[in-house]
């Protein structure tokens, strides 16, 4: 077969598939033009979604970053003069129920940014600093219940040191063995296991408490809770001769 054969095949072929799909494009018309219009329609709405979402999530980080700069107003000093133009509370207790109304705006109402998240367990610390022990634990739960593990950690880390604060160190002890054995970035097992000792030595259980700060220091002896361990377990002397 010679070149200008198997060219004019090739050419045929071509002619004829594109022939082809023609004739079906042509006889599935209404079918493309819906499939179409459904692919289109998918795309923009994840566009759109994606955008939205970012609009919002910028939104709750400014209004994030607002609450915050209410959490870390200085408290005034009795006596001390405040510079003009710099904002104070009178007392801590003023100040958390202050930014507590922030924290919590910002959570209710970008619930699904990750600041909004963020948001409600300030919004749990504050309640905890104003004194209001019932609508902190209630939000603690709320934080600690949710999907992201590292953010539940240190709600579980604050609802333990809650519970020991209104006597209830059953439930504290709990949650510190239930950090020990699920550790997260945020609250590694040494931190949950140093709290737990600190709990045995209030209670007047040292002996618990030498027990973990041994397993501390012989598991990590040059980690941060391994460090801390060997401290409690030979506290520098006091006096003259430890200056």
């Amino acid at each position: 077969m010679d070149q200008q054969t198997r060219q004019a095949l090739k050419h045929d072929q071509f002619v004829d598939t594109t022939a082809h799909g023609l004739e079906w494009a042509s006889e599935n018309r209404r079918s493309v033009i819906v499939a179409g219009t459904v692919i289109l329609a998918a795309i923009l709405i994840v566009v759109c979604g994606v955008l939205f979402y970012n609009n919002r999530a910028a939104q709750a980080s400014v209004a994030f970053g607002a609450a915050m700069q209410a959490y870390q107003t200085p408290i005034a000093v009795p006596g001390q003069p405040i510079p003009p133009g710099v904002k104070t509370f009178a007392s801590i207790n003023e100040r958390a129920k202050a930014a507590n109304q922030l924290f919590l705006g910002v959570a209710d109402k970008y619930s699904m940014a990750p600041d909004g998240k963020v948001a409600r367990y300030f919004g749990g610390l504050t309640y905890m600093e104003a004194g209001d022990n019932a609508a902190a634990e209630s939000t603690m739960k709320q934080v600690a219940s949710g999907w992201n593990g590292d953010l539940a950690a240190l709600a579980k880390l604050s609802l333990a040191q809650l519970y020991r604060q209104t006597g209830r160190d059953p439930q504290a002890i709990e949650l510190y063995n239930e950090l020990t054995a699920k550790p997260t970035t945020t609250v590694p097992a040494g931190l949950a296991q140093l709290q737990l000792a600190e709990l045995y030595e209030s209670e007047g259980k040292p002996d618990l408490a030498k027990k973990i700060y041994a397993q501390l220091k012989d598991k990590d002896p040059k980690g941060p809770a391994g460090t801390l361990a060997a401290q409690k377990l030979n506290p520098a002397p006091t006096g003259p001769a430890g200056q």
